[in-house]
Order: C-alpha cells, then structure tokens, then sequence
C-alpha cells in the first residue's frame, strides 16, 4: 500500500490527514516541503490524522518527530489523533508518547492545540 496525505487549511491551524504506509523516508518527502511551506505562511499549529495510517515504522516516527520539530522551533506545536492500535503501541515501546500530544478525537485534538 503506498503512502498518502491530504491537508486541511483552517485560520489558525492545518489538520494532515495521514493514509496508507509510511515506511520509507523518502515518501515524505513531498509531505515535508508542503508543511515547510504551510510553517513559512504561519501555519505552525497541526494537527495530524491517523485514522487512514494504517502502519508505520522508525522511518515514519522519524517523519512525525520532523512535524514537529518543525512546528515548535517556529512557536507552535502538533497534536495527533485517531491512530490504531499497532501505532499506539510503537509510540508506546519508543515512549514517544511522552514526546507529542496524543488524543483520541478531533475535538479534543483542536481544543488542545488552539483553544475554544
């Protein structure tokens, strides 16, 4: 299965909806420029969803840590919802769960990362 992502543009925040597999790093590539781009514009809040991601290894944690590397050094930060069980447990054993914001849903998810 190949790897995929859309972007949702809102005022204050984006949402990147992640699908498929990430397991090579060079299938973010285009992933990586477009919120490169999103950053520069001001767009540091996102918000990413893994409901569609269906398995990921270090290449795609290491992508994810980019995210949001990228999204801290400029002032905002990144939250992640909906992921499935497998990539729950490898955030889990990589305690990179201590690391990103992690909730269930996309409401909680917005309200973490700007507020009401």
């Amino acid at each position: 299965m190949l790897f995929d992502f859309t972007i949702a543009e809102h005022p204050n925040y984006v949402i990147i909806s992640l699908e498929g597999e990430l397991i090579e790093k060079n299938q973010a590539g285009d992933l990586l420029v477009k919120v490169e781009e999103l950053i520069e514009n001001g767009k540091s809040k996102i918000i990413i969803n893994l409901a569609n991601l269906k398995y990921m290894n270090s290449s795609g944690l290491n992508t994810l840590i980019m995210l949001l590397t990228k999204a801290r050094n400029t002032g905002g930060d990144t939250v992640i919802y909906n992921m499935n069980k497998k990539i729950n447990e490898l955030l889990l054993v990589t305690k990179l769960n201590t690391l990103f914001k992690v909730v269930e849903t996309e409401e909680q998810a917005l309200k973490m990362l700007v507020g009401n």
